[in-house]
């Protein structure tokens, strides 16, 4: 290091903080003018031995900090896993529940669960007329029965309560548009969408306005009141939750597509059809999306629910049926069709899987706008001008009964006996095991509406705007 540092002294210079023999102008390792401090030989080897200790220190420092950091990522990942995938961290709300009581029909479908189905009562219809309403517009809306009240919406912008037992109008309450919305009564409150762009939710005994909630969209979705939650689609392409006192929005789910289909409520979870293609899987508390179900076409029919198993049918002619409980993986959707062609190209890669959920799916001839008919071991299903029957227990068809009409609403069930209205104007009722006629009653208009069945008597609307109430 030369003469100078053989005599033990050196200089530290300011700028790379390396020595250069004491007495030159320049650093000998950047060529900066030489400024710093003089140390002696022992003391830069003190220097370089705790420099030494730094960098280790810092070594250690920079190796602890990735190894957290992947540790932070890693759980944050299995976080975002165990909460969108699984039911791990939240649940839920299985409690949820406001199903119609015993011998009502307070709701589309009857119940949450959108089955169709009503228990059996000791009286079923026999196919006499018990009274006709007149209302002044068409009748899509399928009638609600609570209580000793029928409530149903028509085409004159109203919804109607009337005597159960006369027909007698109790009440009318005008909206801004055509109701084609099927009412639901909870909790003394009547809730009804209507192509005015609201949801309505008005008393049980006078029809006066509660509140309304706007979308400025058609509501033609059926609400579904679960808890203190209502839930209803719109034609704004989006899924709301609400709270069912107060009208106050509390989650909005938007999807691809109009949501024309009447939202099914089981085990804390919303299910809701959308003309996207897709089925779709909501945490009822929170409108968390658990899946989002292809269907291939749009899904303008209520899903129906049944021992945990979803049954969704759709436009093109498909029934499908997923586990209620299943959720996507990330980004399934959109990385399927290149793990498809990636597979379809012999590259390295595993057979993609079905989508989650996925249980079985059928194709029926003919185009599907009911909605599914569960009972316990078979699926009724209108397309067109026919009704199938499909064993859950093997998928096969079980029998086909073709009407004189295409059936326009949903079936209904209660008993041993189906309901279904046809565009000809006749109610069929028939036999469950077998497809057989029962009875059947025509009327002088298309049936428009979706039966209701409640203490023995099944109600209809009709294209003239009347209502039909048969015992």
């Amino acid at each position: 290091m030369g003469q100078e540092a053989k005599n033990g002294f050196v200089v530290i210079c300011a700028l790379c903080q390396k020595p250069t023999p004491v007495g030159r102008t320049f650093c000998q390792h950047c060529w900066s003018l030489l400024r710093g401090r003089v140390v002696s030989l022992e003391e830069l080897e003190e220097e370089a031995r705790r420099q030494s200790l730094r960098v280790r220190s810092r070594r250690r420092i920079r190796l602890l900090a990735v190894c957290l950091g992947a540790l932070i990522a890693m759980f944050s990942v299995v976080g975002v896993v165990l909460y969108y995938c699984t039911d791990v961290i939240v649940k839920p709300p299985a409690w949820m529940n406001s199903n119609s009581s015993p011998g009502e029909w307070a709701m589309f479908r009857h119940n949450l669960a959108r089955t169709g189905c009503s228990p059996s009562s000791n009286t079923l219809p026999s196919g006499n007329l018990k009274w006709v309403f007149r209302a002044g517009g068409a009748i899509h809306s399928s009638p609600a029965i609570a209580g000793d009240t029928v409530y149903s919406g028509a085409r004159d912008h109203r919804l109607y309560a009337l005597d159960a037992a006369t027909g007698t109008k109790r009440w009318e309450y005008l909206t801004g548009s055509w109701v084609e919305s099927s009412p639901a009564v909870a909790n003394g409150i009547v809730y009804v969408g209507s192509n005015d762009g609201k949801l309505h939710a008005v008393k049980v005994d006078t029809g006066e306005k509660l509140w309304e909630f706007r979308v400025g969209y058609p509501v033609r979705s059926s609400p579904a009141v679960a808890g203190d939650v209502v839930y209803f689609g719109a034609d704004d392409y989006s899924l709301y939750a609400l709270h069912a006192v107060r009208g106050v929005k509390l989650w909005q789910l938007e999807t691809g597509g109009y949501v024309a289909s009447s939202p099914a409520v089981a085990d804390g979870i919303v299910y809701v059809g959308s003309n996207d293609g897709f089925c779709y899987a909501v945490d009822g508390r929170s409108g968390k999306l658990r899946l989002r179900f292809k269907a291939y076409s749009p899904v303008p029919s209520s899903p129906a629910v049944s021992r945990g198993v979803v049954y969704c049918s759709s436009f093109s002619g498909r029934i499908f049926a997923f586990d209620g409980k299943a959720c996507n993986f990330p980004w399934e959707h959109e990385l399927k069709p290149y793990w498809l062609q990636a597979y379809a190209f012999g590259l390295p890669v595993p057979e993609p899987p079905p989508q989650s959920g996925y249980l079985w799916g059928a194709r029926i001839a003919g185009r599907i706008e009911s909605s599914p008919l569960v009972t316990d071991d078979t699926l009724y299903i209108a397309a067109m001008n026919k009704l199938v029957a499909i064993s859950l227990a093997t998928q096969e068809k079980r029998w086909e009964f073709a009407s004189d009409g295409v059936v326009i609403g949903c079936v209904a069930n209660c008993g041993n006996s189906i309901y279904l209205g046809t565009g000809r104007g006749v109610l069929y009722a028939l036999n469950t095991e077998t497809g057989e006629v029962l009875w059947k009653f025509r009327v002088n208009s298309p049936v428009t509406s979706s039966p209701s069945v409640s203490r023995g008597v099944v109600y209809i609307g009709t294209d003239d705007g009347s209502l039909y109430a048969i015992e």
